[in-house]
């Protein structure tokens, strides 16, 4: 803007800048037809690859029920397809690391979320809004010296 604008007529006269677009998303797939993302959360990290199939879900070599034998994560797992609407619709086979069950079941899940997006990039606005494509950013915090634990203090005596 060069010239300063000195009146409201003016300012009704000058070009109104299109409004940006969203960006728009794209498909993502490998040469096998599977999309590919990483899931984070707390130490774990998961790789996970989807593909359309009939739902079966492997981790690490092994069936998802023997892997995460509590329901709760197994739940955990599927959430991401029952909000899209796409059970049984996707085979999941993901290899995970680091953290423990709960962290690794979270891990998975944001992974399958993200695949989730670039297979069919329509999802992302419900995936986004049940807050699947958010990485969870809370680590256990490091303990300090002088300290029983990070926060803890030692056992106060007066003798």
């Amino acid at each position: 803007m060069a010239e300063s604008i000195q009146s409201l007529d003016q300012l009704s006269q000058l070009k109104t800048a299109a409004a940006p677009e969203a960006p728009k998303h794209e498909k993502k797939v490998d040469k096998f037809n599977r999309a590919y993302a990483t899931g984070k959360r707390k130490d774990a990290v998961a790789r996970v690859w989807i593909k359309p199939g009939a739902g079966k879900v492997t981790v690490n070599s092994r069936e998802v029920e023997v892997y995460f034998a509590r329901p709760v994560l197994r739940m955990m797992i599927e959430q991401p397809f029952s909000v899209a609407q796409r059970s049984g619709q996707y085979d999941v086979i993901c290899t995970v690391a680091g953290g423990g069950l709960s962290g690794q079941a979270g891990a998975v899940r944001h992974g399958i979320s993200k695949a989730l997006t670039y297979f069919e990039p329509e999802l992302r606005g419900v995936l986004k809004k049940g807050g699947f494509l958010t990485r969870d950013s809370r680590v256990v915090e490091r303990k300090k010296y002088g300290k029983a634990k990070a926060r803890r203090s030692f056992q106060f005596s007066k003798r």
